[in-house]
């Protein structure tokens, strides 16, 4: 539908058409097919390509040792993508990894989803994603209270810890090849990144 929007200037009628604007909602994104995969930003429907296979090495590799350190802490519950995280009636993510903290376990009581903000959130860079991961979903993260968001650069080989800062998410801590992570949100939880890059 265009809407037509007629207004008199100096004598003469001018006519402009605008496009309305339209926002798709959880709703809508529930009934999209199933053999895609998708994220629902600001109620723009977005269709997210399947990672390449370094992607997936990283992504394995990080989750394995992520997923070790939560199960013997008893510390939550970490999810690997896709799994939908409902922030909003028009912004829904699938983070590569997520993690849910005990505390915060009432965001898995619905059983199809988390909702709300997970304590850790995971993306790595992709071509097609990067833009997105490092500026609209960066302050929806913020604005939705994650503690920890981690940007894996496949490419340069680097993980960046993000943390909130007066209502942002600013990087702590750049880790790269040869360095040791260390999180602040996990207590005792240390990677060697050449064994997560090497993989």
């Amino acid at each position: 539908m265009v809407l037509a929007i007629t207004r008199r200037y100096q004598g003469h009628t001018q006519v402009a058409t605008a496009q309305p604007v339209f926002k798709f909602t959880y709703e809508d994104y529930r009934t999209a097919p199933p053999d895609k995969r998708y994220e629902l930003l600001d109620g723009e429907l977005l269709l997210t390509p399947a990672p390449d296979l370094k992607h997936q090495d990283i992504q394995a590799g990080l989750g394995s040792r992520l997923r070790r350190f939560i199960e013997e802490r008893k510390l939550g519950k970490l999810y690997f993508a896709p799994c939908d995280v409902v922030l909003s009636d028009t912004d829904v993510v699938q983070p590569d990894l997520l993690f849910v903290s005990r505390e915060r376990g009432r965001l898995l009581s619905g059983g199809d989803n988390v909702r709300g903000a997970p304590d850790l959130v995971v993306e790595i860079l992709s071509p097609g994603t990067a833009d997105r991961d490092r500026g609209y979903k960066r302050a929806l993260y913020a604005k939705h209270g994650v503690k920890e968001y981690w940007l894996v650069d496949p490419v340069a080989e680097t993980v960046s810890i993000l943390r909130p800062r007066a209502g942002a998410l600013v990087v702590a801590h750049t880790f790269g090849r040869n360095e040791t992570l260390r999180s602040p949100l996990l207590a005792g939880f240390e990677l060697d990144l050449d064994d997560v890059f090497s993989s």
